[in-house]
């Protein structure tokens, strides 16, 4: 047993010191700029009713695509999102709205409603429940949306890989422009909703991917690592313990 734990030392450590990738291009953003978006698959609202983004996406749009159990990127931009929402010289329900849509089939119409409400608190200023939506779907209905605005994401276990943007749609549902990152200056976000408006198209010019997991270096791939630090833990602490135990009955009385 003294010379078998040296060897699974040695193994999960090799373990948990080479990454796990992913290939770059199966997560990102493939600009759709000037492309339509999907406006007709059939989602749930926050009360379970059929809601299609048709039926929604009338006025300009700011559309973001999350998860609601994601414990990465997705609340600090909805957090960012919502700073700049309480500062933008525009008013909600009347100049823009706000979409937001899980691409977890798991996520509920319920859950849906809760996150709504959560964010609604945290705004300061007057926001009328129907200018920001928290909609829910099934996989043919989000991958049809997600693929028609070129946002790629993949499963990983019972989490997802995904990048972090908002997605700018005109009243005809046209991709106008896309703003990366988890803050938003609200004269950026006043800007985008004009030009939406008006249905121009603009280029990105600042474009800093963020995304739910950590970078390579390399940057070829992409390393997903804090599961692993959390797995290593718990098989080192489990290593630790049977060698306390062994060493144990092995002393001397």
């Amino acid at each position: 047993m003294g010379g078998l734990f040296p060897i699974l030392f040695l193994a999960v450590w090799t373990w948990a010191a080479e990454p796990q990738v992913v290939d770059e291009g199966s997560v990102g953003v493939k600009e759709q700029l000037g492309g339509q978006a999907a406006l007709d698959p059939v989602f749930s609202d926050e009360d379970g009713k059929p809601v299609s983004l048709r039926s929604l996406v009338d006025r300009p749009t700011v559309l973001t695509l999350n998860y609601f159990a994601c414990a990465g990127i997705c609340t600090p931009l909805l957090h960012g999102l919502t700073q700049a929402l309480n500062a933008v010289p525009r008013e909600p329900g009347r100049d823009f709205r706000v979409i937001t849509v899980s691409f977890d089939e798991r996520d509920t119409p319920a859950i849906a409603k809760e996150k709504r409400r959560n964010y609604l608190k945290q705004l300061k200023r007057p926001f009328p429940p129907e200018a920001w939506r928290f909609i829910t779907g099934k996989n043919p209905a989000i991958k049809t949306l997600t693929g028609s605005v070129g946002f790629e994401y993949q499963a990983w276990g019972k989490e997802y890989l995904h990048p972090g943007v908002v997605v700018l749609l005109s009243p005809q549902g046209v991709v106008t422009r896309y703003m990366y990152g988890t803050t938003f200056l609200p004269a950026d976000l006043a800007m985008a909703v004009d030009e939406a408006k008006k249905g121009l198209v603009r280029p990105t010019i600042i474009k800093t991917l963020q995304y739910c997991f950590s970078g390579d270096p390399r940057g070829r791939k992409y390393v997903v690592g804090a599961m692993k630090v959390m797995g290593t833990t718990v098989l080192l602490s489990a290593l630790g313990l049977v060698a306390w135990l062994v060493w144990g009955a092995r002393r001397p009385a």
